[in-house]
């Protein structure tokens, strides 16, 4: 039997990328599926160009509240970040129209939603590098079918599927 959906509205959506945002997203919610959430909801809420910023510094200022320190081998990751950003949007593109509750749940149901993703493109040792942390990282195994947010197809805005208002 299939595990239920983990986000059962939009509403549910938002208060990730809120949490996120303001720092008060509890820690046991930052997991993969919090971190898809949150993407999505940025996707769906900024303009394309801002997110990968946008994304990684509310990373980099959340960890700290949460205890998780932005180091060499732990916190803020920028090569899993873009990489799962590239998903995400290509992802939501797929599904258009579909609320993002129902496009996150259907994500997680997908091979993107066990964080073992990555390792079909990286190797363990490229991924888990410093170099990989700090800054985008090609994958060595297999190129990325998700297409640069900056330089994408798919780089035209969602529709205003959830409220942006606070």
């Amino acid at each position: 039997m299939p595990a239920p959906p983990l986000y059962r509205s939009d509403a549910d959506i938002a208060v990730v990328g809120r949490g996120l945002l303001d720092r008060t997203l509890p820690h046991a919610a930052w997991s993969h599926a919090g971190h898809f959430a949150a993407a999505f909801w940025l996707l769906a809420t900024r303009p394309l160009s801002a997110v990968p910023r946008e994304l990684e510094h509310a990373i980099r200022t959340y960890n700290p509240t949460v205890g998780i320190a932005n180091t060499d081998t732990t916190g803020y990751h920028e090569t899993i970040t873009q990489a799962s950003l590239r998903a995400a949007n290509a992802f939501l593109h797929q599904v258009p129209g579909r609320p993002l509750h129902a496009a996150c749940n259907a994500l997680l149901a997908s091979p993107l939603g066990r964080s073992a993703w990555l390792l079909t493109f990286w190797s363990r040792p490229r991924l888990s590098s410093t170099e990989a942390r700090y800054a985008w990282l090609p994958p060595d195994l297999q190129p990325l079918p998700y297409p640069d947010l900056t330089q994408s197809a798919l780089s035209h805005p969602l529709p205003t599927v959830i409220s942006t208002e606070a």
